[in-house]
């Protein structure tokens, strides 16, 4: 009796892997490709965004509104980011943000760090995977000064002044630097000169000094649809996700463990690749996957870590290693979240009594005077549509936090932020309120650098009530 062919891992001999030219029935097809498009779903994401980066010229911003730039480099934003968007959902508008892509076939980057004092910021920097490769953030104590991004396999020499490597061993990766913003005209001034230091690009152009842009001045390019429709720009098409997966399976190496997985993937792409039966089956499932699997784990309810009050949250972002269930669900949702380190999450669908939250009704969020969110950055309260994008209002007003001055405290001290398609009856509490769309809406708490209580659940949000009409 033949034994199916293995390969030995960097652990040592791997499990058997699929025999060659192994026969598969419809069901079997579907089954496999139904975990293939819930696995393959970030990585196929991250590869088309590649492709859209692939044609910007230089950096600066889609439609005005978006930063980009070519892979290697990073454009930046010089405020907040307006209610347009549509590349990355759940922006939020405590930071400044950055977006760039990577590419290890271009070879490494230089990042800048610039002395940022006392203000809060993090560089994410994240692999194919949405898997965190590098520690650049006011809570790792990082100095001023220049970083490289580095494909694994890179053994270049390091050029003098360069404070340290990181690298990612996927062949894309992103970097999104975030900086704190107070919502006042005067931290807007002061944030300019730190913002325009904030540059990414090709080790190649390093002279060992470090470089400045006026974002403000940055290019602009054609939006598409970066800026239009109520969803979030669709970066994975079911019905081409399989003729991307060879790709991806070569962009994405298989980790320790994973060699007999990746077997089982490549497996079904050769059956695809010899049956044209087979390959409509896997479209057909991917669309599918798409239409419920995947569309499911949008919604905050459904996924991430119960909590009290029908809160939730998730608590290995950028960290996901085998958890490919919470990998998407967090790719799907809300792409793009930090470490946990750097940022607590928690995500509310539902008032205190369970039921779907939604702008025909008035809604109170009360914090202790001594409950407030435990964190050592900043903390704030988005409120988003029911895509995940803001709900443009006349106040300009999409979340609340560390960074406004203007809160009404209770007599107790507690706060009390308020949310609904109406203002308060009680115009002292304006300053408290959120606007909302008259269809449903979730609320969205982020906690940066958060103290432990914050991730141990020691500490968690406090209902969201529904007031009586």
């Amino acid at each position: 009796m033949s034994t199916p062919p293995s390969a030995d891992g960097p652990l040592g001999p791997a499990l058997p892997v699929p025999a060659p030219g192994q026969r598969m029935t419809a069901d079997s097809l579907r089954t496999l490709g139904r975990f293939a498009y819930l696995w393959g779903w970030p990585l196929v994401n991250l590869h088309n965004r590649l492709t859209v980066m692939e044609q910007v010229p230089a950096p600066g911003l889609l439609g005005g509104i978006v930063p980009v730039g070519p892979p290697g480099s990073l454009g930046m934003l010089h405020d907040y980011v307006v209610p347009q968007e549509r590349v990355v959902a759940c922006p939020n508008q405590d930071v400044v943000y950055g977006f760039g892509i990577l590419d290890a076939r271009r070879g490494p980057s230089v990042i800048q760090v610039p002395d940022f004092g006392g203000r809060f910021w993090v560089y994410q920097a994240v692999d194919q995977r949405t898997e965190s490769f590098a520690r650049l953030g006011a809570m790792y104590g990082t100095e001023p000064g220049c970083h490289l991004l580095a494909p694994a396999d890179w053994d270049g020499p390091v050029p003098e002044g360069i404070a340290g490597v990181f690298r990612f061993d996927t062949r894309i990766a992103v970097c999104i630097p975030r900086v704190f913003m107070n919502d006042t005209d005067a931290d807007r001034a002061a944030i300019q000169p730190l913002v325009n230091q904030i540059m990414a690009y090709p080790l190649a152009e390093y002279t060992g000094r470090p470089r400045t842009t006026d974002w403000s001045e940055a290019p602009l390019y054609p939006a598409g649809d970066a800026t239009s429709g109520e969803r979030e720009t669709r970066w994975v098409d079911p019905a081409t996700f399989f003729d991307l997966l060879p790709a991806v399976l070569d962009e994405v190496p298989a980790r320790p463990g994973e060699e007999a997985l990746y077997a089982v993937l490549r497996s079904l792409l050769d059956e695809a690749a010899r049956s044209p039966g087979a390959a409509a089956v896997l479209r057909d499932t991917a669309i599918d996957a798409e239409a419920t699997l995947v569309r499911e784990l949008f919604e905050f309810r459904n996924i991430g870590i119960p909590l009290g009050h029908h809160w939730s949250t998730q608590r290995n972002g950028a960290a996901f290693g085998g958890d490919y269930l919470g990998r998407t669900a967090m790719a799907r949702a809300n792409i793009f979240v930090n470490l946990p380190s750097e940022t607590a999450y928690f995500y509310q669908d539902l008032d205190r009594d369970g039921e779907r939250l939604t702008g025909d009704h008035d809604y109170t969020l009360t914090f202790p005077a001594d409950g407030l969110p435990p964190v050592r950055g900043f903390w704030s309260v988005t409120l988003y549509n029911e895509h995940h994008f803001f709900h443009p209002n006349d106040l300009d007003r999409y979340s609340l936090g560390t960074k406004n001055t203007s809160f009404r405290r209770n007599p107790d001290g507690s706060l009390t932020l308020h949310a609904g398609a109406r203002p308060p009856t009680d115009a002292q509490s304006h300053p408290n309120w959120l606007p909302a769309p008259e269809g449903p809406f979730s609320l969205y708490l982020r906690a940066y650098w958060p103290h432990p209580q914050a991730l141990d659940g020691t500490w968690q949000p406090p209902a969201v009530v529904r007031r009586k009409d």
